[in-house]
């Protein structure tokens, strides 16, 4: 039967993202694939997923390597499909239907056929393949040309920006697999010969761009994946927003003893975050303006009806911000436990796409960060953001006497195009009262 060359290319990626950066790929040529196989993972500005490929066939050729930048519309790679006669072009699914990324089982990047691209190495175009696809067996360093096997991306990351590539480290998982632990040890050591890896300047199958040390002790890092998107959402948030901040101190004491009362009278651990998001959307249903974006387009502004909550998250892949979508509608227990859900998942950084869009206002806390304040930039398309600092001991007057209390800085960011002083002076003293009085938050529930 005859075979028919087929073109997979990279689809729309959704929210106006036209690129992405290649991670992994999880398949090589020669491999059999069958529809809806899982072939390669991209990192777009929300999340790293894998894209399944849409018809079954042989793979002929990868068009682009691990660490490649590919665009809306490129092919990906060929696949030879039998049956048919003339070429075909194939898109993958929207957005809406590409996996997100998630732990593999034993054993799952495992070629389908072990024969073919064993035989001989991968073209020039898909460096990198041989890691991912190579057999389970344990490789050794010391054989010519030898790699091991890297699952995660993520180990595959934090190596290349210490300047080698995880697969030339000698693995201590099953089957010689590189884990995030080895990576780490090299990087302890103060650097990778240790491990009998490439030097920093070589090039070597598999290797993504990474930094580059010149002569005069200068190192270049390649803007790549989400910090690429981040710079550019930053400098147009610096650009296009007539940005204004206000900050205020604020005695956290009576917070912190609610906080212990609760946990004590419901058994459940509960965070400040837990309690300041509660304060955030009371006090966003009152000034409903502070919920908004800007379309310029149109000259309007968008009041939007629910309250969807970003919370700022330093990141495994970066900085990010989740989404609690409909936390205007929560209970105080129903935001805690979406915020427990949205840390565990911060650990990885791996969050779905749709909790990555349709914010309306953003919580900050860099508290944690050991910072009493900070004018932060705008969340765009949001209109404001409310920072909160980390708590300290210091001296307070209190019905006319000095005493030590529990005080933090609040500071909020918000776009001068929307509204003016008083709107957000008004939301910092209504979460100031909330923080200083928890009780009081009651009587406009």
């Amino acid at each position: 039967m005859a075979t028919t060359s087929k073109d997979f290319i990279l689809p729309d990626l959704g929210e106006g993202l036209t690129e992405a950066e290649i991670v992994n790929w999880l398949v090589a040529v020669g491999d059999t694939v069958v529809v809806d196989q899982p072939i390669i993972e991209v990192e777009s500005a929300k999340s790293v997923v894998e894209l399944p490929c849409p018809f079954a066939g042989v793979v002929e050729k990868l068009h682009a390597a691990v660490g490649d930048t590919i665009h809306s519309g490129q092919p990906i790679i060929t696949v030879g499909v039998e049956g048919g006669s003339e070429p075909d072009v194939a898109s993958a699914p929207s957005s809406t239907t590409a996996k997100s990324r998630r732990p593999a089982p034993s054993g799952r990047f495992g070629r389908r056929n072990t024969g073919s691209a064993a035989a001989s190495p991968p073209e020039s175009g898909a460096r990198g393949v041989a890691a991912t696809a190579a057999s389970p067996s344990p490789r050794r360093l010391d054989d010519d040309g030898a790699v091991s096997p890297v699952v995660s991306p993520l180990v595959r990351k934090l190596a290349h920006e210490h300047g080698f590539a995880a697969n030339t480290l000698q693995g201590t998982g099953t089957g010689g697999l590189v884990l995030r632990a080895d990576v780490e040890r090299v990087i302890a050591q103060g650097g990778h010969s240790a491990a009998g890896s490439a030097p920093a300047s070589a090039s070597a199958p598999g290797d993504a761009p990474r930094p580059i040390a010149s002569a005069d002790g200068d190192i270049r890092i390649p803007i790549t994946g989400l910090r690429k998107i981040v710079a550019e959402r930053m400098t147009a948030s610096r650009r296009d927003v007539p940005e204004a901040t206000i900050w205020l101190d604020v005695d956290a004491t009576e917070l912190l003893a609610a906080k212990e009362q609760l946990q004590k009278s419901t058994g459940d651990r509960w965070s400040l975050n837990a309690l300041l998001a509660r304060f955030v959307v009371a006090g966003l249903k009152q000034w409903p303006i502070l919920n908004s974006s800007v379309d310029m387009t149109a000259g309007e502004i968008v009041q939007h009806s629910a309250i969807n909550l970003g919370i700022a998250a330093q990141t495994a892949r970066g900085l990010m911000v989740p989404v609690i979508h409909g936390a205007g509608d929560m209970t105080t227990e129903a935001l805690r436990d979406s915020l427990t859900g949205l840390v565990e998942t911060a650990k990885t950084g791996n969050f779905p796409n749709d909790q990555l869009r349709g914010g309306t206002f953003t919580l900050n806390n860099y508290g944690g960060f050991g910072m009493d304040g900070s004018a932060p930039l705008i969340n765009q398309p949001e209109v404001a953001m409310l920072g909160v600092g980390r708590i300290l001991d210091r001296p307070w007057v209190v019905d006319g006497e000095i005493v030590v209390r529990k005080i933090m800085v609040l500071s909020m960011v918000f776009d001068h195009r929307v509204c003016d002083g008083d709107v957000p002076s008004e939301f910092m003293g209504f979460i100031t009262k909330c923080i200083e009085n928890p009780i009081a938050l009651l009587g406009g529930l």
